[in-house]
């Protein structure tokens, strides 16, 4: 019989050996800090493996389960002594989610499940304090009616503000024992009226009621689009800790926070955190009460009164450091943790790998290594290659000048301005019209997910350095603002109030996450400087990388950018973006609309010394590299003219008719031009084309070596081809166009000849194409397009539902179908590499910058990827992590 329940604490070891695939992060490390002595509150974990079953099953649990829930209630019983339901001295107990990998907020919680109008005057009795009895009681029954219930929580939260303020009270802590009474009365009778039965009694029915409920969670809306912007499978479900509660909220010697090891937005190595006294857990990160630091020392640099936990509660805090101290050495990471502090007592309730930003995980994968707590090539695989992005790009400009409006807590640093949304929805809408946003809100919550992710900065109200926001941005690579306690927001008015400034939906804000500082209008970046923590890493990842990394780029200045971010050559030239220039679209349009071949290359000769040009700059750059150049690509549709005055201007320089040009433009009309007259067939159909290209090439190429004694290596590439035919007479055209520049010159340079592999049927004949190919990269771009069927102009509309509902695991065109397009390489590269042993293979499609796929890449053994100039650092960094894997 399959096992579902594993205990941990008081001594027992049932066996779940850290397994987060198993237990999940949560279960796996209250596991493992029992194992090593640390005070964890005894409990058990109903395994991952039946989040699966009970989805396959709708909803229910086999009878076997309930014989070990109440095998492992009966293990937390033994240990504290107490009875779950017991009225004389209740056992309460915490009902957690878990899934393998961290989801902060994203699934659901309930604490103080055991409490009901019996257990809570126990819990009073026994505890000596009635008002903590019945805060707990009115907790409870909030969290479990909006959690398992489904009950409308704002109806709560009014009863709970209407009675603060007939009290005259502004604080949860000024209400006393018969306030919390009164309000637990209130709460069950919004129960009743609002679920139509009593609030449930049978601690039994309370405990099942959770579980379900927070195995629900895994597929909430929230939860999903969480996993599908970090890449994690649902078929992983999660697991559920069921736990002994610990109080903080018993008086002024109890209280609860939230700690890491380091700094999570620096990576310095001090202690970070924040803490409340008289609270529970989830006071500190919903935002509801602003919390304290936890160190002194981060007092005093924030100019706090109140005091900080090191120095309110010092054998306390010098408890809980040693314990940061053991879990650093053992989990050799920076943790994230939770806490409690019972009446003086310290327990711990969670530790897990912190998310940090990607300054702070440089940094600390480097200091780690110095240390000589990790490998070098340990801290090369620490740091999430995508989260580099954060560090690639603008911050605000020191010197520009700032409106600033107020400040609030830097909680995830980087820089953003946009105009102002105070919902999700919003956001998510007008970001997907190119919209830069921030999104303004009072507190974020789970159900913001959306719109934070589309957001480019964060700004909260209330809530602290560990408040949802803060968490979830910094995860994300999204900075943040939060705390900024002078704002006042009206989100039905749409109207954002700073003493005695407004502003509204669609004004411009800037915000820093570094400072905490809130801007109005828009203010200048500069470019990043990426040297000590991230040159020292990036050094390392190229000892032990294979792959090359080469960079998709058309002008100097992309040229110089990748250059500088450690490209080795440049993949993709795309030559096509040349011909749009303004100075350049009347002579292609001439070329295009020219009836024979002598009009073609009168046109062609005024874009020669163009092309020439634009290939020199970016030889100039990429001297003594391979720089791969696809000749004329897209369809001839993309350059023809729509406006009269366009025709005028073409016909005038050709010298010819309006109405002529026009009944030539019609003969070229298309109705499948992505499928139609392009790539290669342009070069079948007029070779004069590449030949222009291909000379334009060469001479640059010589000028450059002449010039600077480096010369380039040219790789021509010659695109959508489907058979060896259309390869072997391009590839004449480009070697008599070479052989003749080199005659008039009286010198040669070193070039290749190749194509890109686009279509199925240049994949599968790849060992005939071979033959005359000298290279092959594989444009995953149109090759995922031509393979699945399926526009990525127009997939979006659809995609997402295909990822949700598991038909693609992510986007087929951000990271590469493996199964059915990557098997299409695969065959390429196997059979290519038959026919001509030194082949070289690389991919030049998007997917070159993403970690997944040069996983694949690697795997399948190609000489290397190419990617967005500024994606280059994020494709070395991959590509160590593919070869460190491959090792092992």
């Amino acid at each position: 019989m399959t096992k579902y329940v594993y205990r941990f604490g008081g001594g027992v070891d049932d066996g779940g050996n850290g397994d987060k695939n198993l237990l999940g992060g949560k279960g796996a490390n209250l596991d493992g800090m029992a194992s090593i002595g640390l005070p964890v509150p005894p409990g058990f974990t109903i395994t991952t493996e039946m989040c699966t079953r009970y989805y396959q099953e709708g909803g229910k649990f086999p009878d076997s389960l309930y014989d070990e829930v109440k095998r492992g209630i009966a293990h937390i019983e033994s240990v504290t002594g107490k009875k779950f339901g017991d009225a004389s001295d209740p056992l309460l107990v915490s009902v957690r989610s878990g899934a393998r990998t961290s989801m902060p907020g994203m699934m659901d919680t309930v604490l103080n499940l055991g409490l009901n109008d019996a257990t809570v005057e126990g819990l009073a009795a026994v505890s000596g304090d009635a008002r903590f009895a019945w805060d707990s009681y009115r907790r409870f029954i909030q969290m479990y009616s909006d959690v398992v219930l489904a009950l409308d929580h704002s109806a709560f939260e009014e009863a709970l503000e209407i009675a603060k303020e007939d009290k005259g009270f502004h604080l949860d802590t000024e209400m006393g024992a018969e306030d919390w009474k009164a309000l637990v009365g209130e709460y069950k009778a919004i129960v009743e009226k609002l679920w139509g039965r009593p609030f449930p009694q049978d601690v039994n029915d309370q405990l099942w009621g959770a579980v379900g409920a927070v195995f629900g969670s895994w597929e909430s809306d929230r939860a999903k689009v969480y996993r599908r912007l970090n890449d994690i499978p649902g078929e992983w479900g999660t697991a559920v800790n069921v736990q002994a509660m610990v109080f903080g909220n018993m008086g002024d010697t109890s209280a609860t926070g939230v700690a890491f090891t380091r700094d999570p937005a620096t990576g310095e190595n001090a202690y970070y955190g924040e803490y409340l006294i008289n609270a529970q857990g989830e006071d500190v990160v919903a935002g509801i009460r602003t919390p304290q630091y936890l160190t002194k020392a981060a007092r005093e640099r924030a100019g706090a009164r109140p005091l900080s936990m090191e120095e309110a509660m010092p054998e306390t805090y010098a408890e809980l450091a040693r314990v940061f101290e053991i879990l650093e050495k053992h989990y050799r990471d920076m943790q994230d943790i939770e806490f409690t502090v019972q009446q003086g007592k310290l327990w711990m309730l969670q530790t897990r790998s912190g998310k940090r930003t990607a300054k702070a995980a440089l940094k600390i994968a480097v200091d780690m290594a110095n240390e000589g707590l990790i490998t070098q090539e340990e801290a090369v695989a620490r740091v999430d290659p995508a989260a580099l992005d954060q560090l690639l790009h603008p911050t605000l400009d020191p010197k520009a000048p700032r409106d600033v409006l107020t400040k609030g807590l830097p909680a995830s640093p980087g820089a953003a301005s946009g105009i102002i949304v105070f919902d999700a929805d919003t956001a998510e809408r007008r970001a997907e019209l190119g919209e830069a946003v921030i999104l303004v809100r009072v507190e974020t919550s789970p159900e913001d997910i959306h719109g934070m992710h589309a957001a480019k900065g964060i700004l909260t109200a209330r809530g602290g350095m560990t408040s949802h926001a803060a968490v979830v941005a910094r995860g994300m690579g999204r900075p943040c603002v939060s705390g900024a306690g002078s704002l006042s927001i009206d989100g039905k008015a749409k109207i954002l109030r700073i003493g005695d400034r407004q502003l509204a939906e669609g004004d411009i804000l800037t915000i820093d996450g570094a400072t905490g500082e809130v801007m109005a209008g828009e203010v200048p970046t500069v470019q990043p400087e990426l040297a000590g923590d991230f040159g020292t890493l990036m050094g390392w990842a190229d000892k032990v990388r294979r792959l090359k990394v080469r960079a998709n780029a058309e002008t100097p200045a992309d040229c110089q950018t990748a250059r500088d971010f450690g490209a080795e050559g440049v993949g993709l030239c795309r030559t096509e973006h040349m011909f749009f220039d303004a100075g350049r679209i009347t002579a292609v349009r001439q070329m295009i609309l020219a009836d024979s071949e002598a009009g073609r290359r009168e046109a062609l000769a005024k874009l020669l010394p163009e092309q020439r040009s634009d290939f020199t700059a970016i030889f100039e750059v990429m001297a003594g590299l391979p720089v791969t150049i696809r000749l004329l690509d897209p369809p001839l549709h993309e350059f023809l003219p729509h406006e009269e005055a366009e025709f005028e201007e073409v016909a005038k320089a050709a010298d010819v008719g309006v109405e002529t040009l026009k009944r030539r433009a019609a003969e070229l009309h298309e109705f499948n031009p992505m499928l139609g007259h392009r790539g290669c067939r342009l070069g079948v159909t007029y070779p004069e084309i590449y030949e222009m290209q291909a000379r334009a090439i060469f001479e640059a190429a010589l000028d450059v070596a002449a010039k600077s004694g480096e010369a380039p290596i040219p790789e021509v590439m010659i695109p959508l081809v489907a058979t060896r035919k259309e390869l072997e007479l391009m590839k004449a055209v480009v070697e008599a166009t070479a052989k003749s520049v080199f005659e008039e010159r009286g010198k040669t340079i070193d070039y290749l000849v190749g194509t890109m592999i686009e279509l199925p049927r240049a994949a599968l004949m790849a060992g005939e194409i071979a033959e005359v190919g000298e290279f092959f990269s594989f444009g995953t771009n149109d090759l995922t397009q031509t393979t699945i069927g399926i526009s990525r102009d127009d997939a979006g509309r659809f995609l997402t539902q295909y990822v949700d509902k598991g038909i693609f695991a992510r986007d087929p065109f951000v990271s590469l179908d493996v199964e059915g397009v990557g098997q299409l390489i695969e065959i390429a590269a196997e059979r290519g590499r038959k026919t001509r042993s030194g082949i070289k293979l690389g991919i030049c499609g998007e997917h070159g910058g993403d970690p997944a796929s040069i996983a694949f890449c690697e795997k399948t053994g190609l000489d290397y990827v190419s990617a967005s100039p500024y994606r280059v650092p994020i494709a070395r960094l991959a590509a160590a992590q593919a070869a460190l894997a491959a090792k092992k």
